[in-house]
């Protein structure tokens, strides 16, 4: 059913804000969480994509939700360059101990 399909994307759309709040408060264990259920409710998105469709007003209603997960995910990227880079950094100091 179409209510069940845009359940998923809604679902993915909350998990995206979640991972936004986590982000902005510097969580990023809860970031990588979140994001390990995101992949789990994205597989079962592909799988009810698989057997229905969208009509008109479902597939606008998705491009809007879709727009939300895509500015929550810049968002979350953004806020993850700093913590990316001092792991990055991390990283380099335990590969040069470990040789």
């Amino acid at each position: 059913m179409e209510t069940d399909l845009l359940s998923y994307y809604e679902a993915i759309e909350r998990a995206s804000a979640d991972m936004l709040a986590a982000a902005r408060a510097g969580d990023w264990e809860q970031v990588v969480r979140i994001e390990g259920a995101c992949v789990l409710l994205i597989s079962q998105l592909k799988q009810a994509a698989r057997d229905d469709a969208l009509s008109t007003a479902g597939a606008q209603r998705k491009a809007k939700i879709m727009h939300r997960i895509l500015v929550n995910d810049a968002e979350v990227r953004h806020l993850a360059e700093p913590w990316i880079e001092q792991l990055g950094q991390l990283m380099k100091g335990k590969s040069h101990t470990l040789h």
